[in-house]
């Protein structure tokens, strides 16, 4: 019997070593080789510290820089583990809120984040990626309109003329891939960095 089952033993093994071992380890070689900064997860670096990654969005929360989308990621409650507590742009458990449009959470979430935007810049439409969350809930981007919309905020906070902050936003828009592919859109953390850069540069 054990003579009728080796051969797909044999292949059994053989599959796993090359597919699950092998083939992973010869692909990460090459892709460090080729594309060393993005295979070691895209950081960016400021004098030597790492401050975030261009793929993973982090909260910003002061008026001195731009905010990024909501994130509706979670983490474990460390009072009692068997429940989840927010966690914003958790990069160990992406995730969206999972939550439809008859979704009363999502209605009253959706209300106080409209309300407060509203008195950030009167009489301005709210761009909808500054209240809805992405599927990932770790989105980096956010569109130019988005930005955009926060100006105002931003320039008051740092004292810099609000047509400075515009075309540092300006500077940034990224074009759809190929000319086709996606919107277009700002890396919120470059973004950032470019206005810290600028501010400390007055």
């Amino acid at each position: 019997m054990f003579r009728d089952i080796r051969p797909a033993l044999v292949l059994l093994f053989g599959l796993t070593v090359l597919t699950g071992l092998v083939y992973p380890l010869a692909m990460t070689g090459i892709a460090g080789v080729l594309f060393p900064s993005q295979a070691a997860g895209s950081l960016i670096t400021i004098e030597g510290k790492v401050v975030g990654s261009s793929l993973i969005g982090q909260s910003f929360t002061g008026d001195r820089y731009f905010h990024g989308r909501p994130s509706a990621t979670t983490a474990a409650d460390p009072e009692d583990p068997s429940k989840s507590v927010p966690a914003p742009y958790n990069a160990s458990n992406s995730m969206g809120s999972n939550l439809g449009p008859t979704s009363k959470v999502l209605a009253d979430r959706l209300e106080v984040d409209m309300t407060a935007l509203r008195k950030e810049n009167p009489g301005a439409a709210v761009p909808v990626d500054l209240v809805t969350t992405s599927g990932s809930g770790l989105d980096p981007d956010l569109s130019p309109a988005a930005l955009l919309f926060q100006v105002p905020r931003v320039a008051a906070a740092r004292g810099l003329p609000e047509e400075q902050v515009r075309r540092l936003v300006e500077s940034q828009v990224q074009d759809r891939l190929l000319g086709l592919i996606g919107e277009p859109r700002v890396n919120v953390l470059a973004l950032n960095l470019v206005l810290d850069r600028a501010a400390a540069g007055r």
